[in-house]
């Protein structure tokens, strides 16, 4: 596959974390640890108390008990100061909230729940579509329609009436469009997709963004009747950049354009890793696989440059793997060493700056089947 692919992590496995019932526990308590509103700024010493973001400019939940704060933790306990302030960069941030293929039910109500004690709306990513990934590094997903009807439906009910902010299956529209899913699964895909986009748009406070692909896979034209097919319509939007690295300009150019072949849908941008742009060396295959000399992008959100993008989302989580590249471990595990080079090269996430009104640079679009 071609460097416009996403890195997406692998579903948490059975027993990867704590078990559903003791999460929604541990996250209802941790999400009002601190007062709502303390922005993390206000910390004292490495190993101080992850808080949450000022609600006015990002209104996302801050998991205080996430891969990112526990390391901050540890590196603190173990002396190494400057560290701890490195990756308290990414963990004082609102990330993906990848959500499960075991207990759908009580991941989104944890999550939510724990977001509403804190007064804030969970950021959820929902990655379980049959045949995922073309069975490659983030292979998996639900065994058959029936198992993904059935998931979704138990996120919803985990949902409820919280707010929540869902990305709806990464990769899932691009790759009926780049030919990667099989034709005798496409339609069921469609199918799949839209009512998703209507079971959550059913609930009373959630917005969702079906993902759109990149600036660098390929043009709006060869995307936009596909997404319209699996429920844009219907849905609050659409997601670009998902676990990409293409820089926000380019991201907002290609869905500028996009938005204009989709009825005027606002976007979100995943900002997580794109400080530095995509990576252009090396075998084109795996440039979106832990790419070395990354940094973070502007931090989460809801004061973009434009009027089109509803928010900047850090979807992927930095510091998890891409997958079993570059020295990785398996997709979706925590890599200290992958975080910390993420934040030193961008040092302090970067606050939403003003549009450029001028000339943007535009990198190639490019199909994925070249």
């Amino acid at each position: 596959m071609d460097e416009a692919r996403k890195a997406l992590p692998h579903a948490p496995a059975a027993g990867a974390r704590v078990s559903a019932a003791l999460l929604a526990a541990v996250l209802l308590l941790a999400g009002c640890s601190r007062d709502g509103d303390g922005a993390g700024g206000g910390n004292t010493g490495a190993g101080a108390t992850i808080g949450q973001r000022p609600e006015a400019s990002a209104p996302f939940w801050v998991d205080p008990d996430s891969r990112a704060a526990r390391q901050v933790a540890a590196y603190a306990e173990a002396g190494r100061e400057g560290d701890a302030e490195r990756i308290r960069r990414i963990a004082e941030q609102p990330t993906g909230e990848w959500i499960g293929p075991e207990n759908p039910e009580q991941e989104a109500r944890g999550f939510t729940e724990a977001a509403r004690k804190a007064g804030r709306t969970a950021l959820l990513v929902l990655y379980d579509i049959p045949h995922r990934d073309c069975g490659r590094y983030s292979r998996g997903g639900a065994a058959d329609g029936d198992g993904y009807r059935a998931w979704v439906d138990g996120v919803a009910r985990g949902i409820g009436d919280r707010a929540a902010t869902v990305v709806l299956e990464p990769d899932a529209v691009l790759h009926l469009v780049d030919g990667c899913t099989p034709e005798e699964f496409q339609e069921e895909r469609y199918d799949l997709l839209r009512g998703a986009v209507a079971t959550l748009k059913a609930l009373k406070n959630t917005k969702v963004y079906l993902d759109a692909g990149n600036a660098g896979w390929g043009h709006p034209d060869q995307i936009f009747e596909p997404l319209r097919r699996a429920g844009v319509d219907r849905a609050d939007g659409f997601a670009v950049n998902v676990s990409n690295f293409y820089s926000t300009q380019d991201s907002l150019a290609y869905g500028e354009r996009l938005s204009e072949k989709v009825g005027g849908k606002h976007f979100v941008i995943d900002t997580s890793r794109n400080g530095n742009g995509p990576y252009t060396q090396g075998d084109s295959d795996e440039r979106w696989c832990n790419p070395p000399g990354r940094a973070l992008g502007e931090a989460p959100t809801t004061r973009t440059a434009d009027p089109l993008v509803d928010a900047y989302l850090w979807v992927k989580r930095p510091g998890e793997s891409d997958g079993t590249c570059r020295g990785g471990p398996k997709a979706g595990d925590w890599w200290a060493e992958y975080a910390l080079a993420l934040a030193a090269a961008g040092g302090q996430p970067r606050p939403a700056s003003v549009r450029d009104t001028g000339s943007r640079t535009r990198g190639p679009l490019r199909d994925a089947r070249s």
